[in-house]
Parts: structure tokens; sequence; C-alpha cells
């Protein structure tokens, strides 16, 4: 009886902490849904309708996407910041995962020093970086032009790129590398070859979340582009107006600027995933 009592005890125990979890993990998902699901509602609606009424009840509208998608500007942003995000990345993966390649595979001095400078690297301030940057690429004449924004972006992608992938090439047996070079491999060889696709999911990851980065990046596109090379995001704040918000045109251009994130994250989840958890058991 005493052990049935206890059972049974155990098993409300389990059932309350179950529910528990349940209800925070509902209230999270809800807190953090809410203004995506306000932000995307906003877009269908006419400026007046965003606050005369509730945020759920309002005449759909496609007045807002049409304007957005006329608007030439915008959609040269938007290619703009396709081009920046897809070579800032490219860049970023292949001389990350060279650099963390280097320091995983080699011995030789100062190599966790090396390591430790880019992680600091990362952890510097955008805002205290941008006007030596904007100096430079003044004087440089890459103000303005994708090729400087590009390279801004690999600025801060980089280091984290490396730190990212070093768990993925540290836990690749020598094994490998040692049968490639009997083989008669080279080392370049043996990076493509051998290492490249042993490490792909750390390499899915980065590039996916240094994408992401280049994607959503304000600070250096407001202050290092005008008009050339301008990216969707400050694009997305010149619908603020100098007045008065375009609250319609905000949201919606907002919404477009969501629909590459949902694209990536949902097409390569399994990946991700698979990635995370491979570079959080290796490292």
């Amino acid at each position: 009886m005493r052990t049935d009592g206890r059972r049974r005890a155990r098993k409300r125990t389990k059932t309350v902490i179950s529910s528990l979890i349940f209800i925070v993990s509902l209230t999270v998902l809800i807190v953090e849904l809410m203004p995506i699901i306000v932000v995307i509602t906003s877009g269908f609606k006419r400026d007046i309708d965003i606050w005369a009424r509730g945020p759920f009840y309002f005449k759909p509208t496609l007045q807002s996407y049409k304007e957005v998608l006329s608007n030439s500007d915008f959609l040269n942003s938007l290619k703009n910041s396709l081009v920046v995000g897809a070579s800032s990345t490219m860049i970023s993966i292949i001389v990350g995962a060279m650099a963390s390649y280097g320091l995983t595979r080699y011995v030789f001095k100062f190599k966790e020093a090396i390591a430790y400078t880019f992680l600091g690297f990362r952890m510097i301030p955008q805002i205290s970086l941008v006007i030596p940057l904007y100096v430079m690429f003044n004087y440089l004449r890459l103000r303005d032009t994708l090729t400087g924004i590009i390279l801004a972006h690999v600025s801060f992608n980089i280091p984290y790129v490396i730190w990212l992938l070093l768990p993925f090439f540290a836990a690749v047996p020598r094994d490998y590398e040692e049968a490639a070079r009997v083989d008669g491999a080279t080392e370049k060889q043996i990076f493509w070859r051998v290492f490249f696709p042993l490490v792909s999911p750390g390499l899915v990851v980065a590039s996916v979340f240094a994408f992401l980065m280049s994607w959503n990046e304000f600070l250096y596109a407001l202050i290092l582009t005008s008009v050339n090379a301008r990216t969707a995001p400050v694009a997305v704040n010149g619908f603020l107006g100098q007045y008065a918000p375009r609250w319609g045109q905000l949201t919606a251009a907002g919404t477009i600027m969501l629909i590459p994130v949902f694209v990536i994250t949902l097409s390569l989840q399994r990946y991700i995933i698979k990635g995370l958890i491979s570079g959080g058991i290796k490292g």
C-alpha cells in the first residue's frame, strides 16, 4: 500500500511539473510570437485601422504591400541585402573555416592566444568601429559601395564563424588526416576533400547565422551607405518618415524582410538542429 501511495505521489508530482513546464513554455511562445503577429497583421491594415481598432479587428487590404513593392528604392535595397548577405557569408565561411582548421590541426606558439584574440574582436561594439571604418572607406572610396559594406560585414562575421567551427574541426579524428596523407593528398586536398565534408553540419549552422546577422545588420549599413548600397534594414527605417510614420508600409516592408529568415530557418531546420547538437557534444 505504501509503495502504491508513493507511486501515485510521484506520478502527481510529475504531472504538476509537466503542466508547469507546458504553461511556462506556452507563455514564452506567446510573448515571443505576439510582436511578429502584430507586425504581419498590421501590414494588411490601413494606417487609420492600426490604432483606431483592436489588433485583430480590421478589413484586410493589400494597399501597403502594393505601395512597398512599387517602391524601386526598397526593391533595390532588398537586392543589395541579398548580394551583401550571400557574399559576406561565403567569404566568412571560407576564411573562417581555413582559420579554424589551422587553429585546431596545427601546433604552434600562441595558438590559444590567437583564438581568444578573434573572440575579443567579436566582442568589440560596432558603434566603436563605425567611425574608423567610415574614415577608412571614405579614403579608399569604398563608402556607399557594395564592396565596402560586404567587407564591413565580413569583419564581424569571421570571428564568429571561427569560434563556431573550432569544435567541429577539433572533433575530426586524426586517422582521416593520416590516411589522406598516406594516399598522397596535399594539405589543400585534405582541407577541401576530407575536412570540409566532415564539418558540413557546422558549416550549415555558421552559414545560416552569418547570413542572418548580415541580413539584419543596421548600424554599418546606416553610416557606411547612402543611396547606391543601401540595404533593406535602412530602407525599412526610411518608412518611419520625416514627420509621421507610414505604419502600413513600415510593417509590410518588415514582413517582406522576414520572408528570407523564415524560408532559410524552416528549410534548413533539420541541419541547423543537427549542427547545434553536434557542436554542443563535440565542444
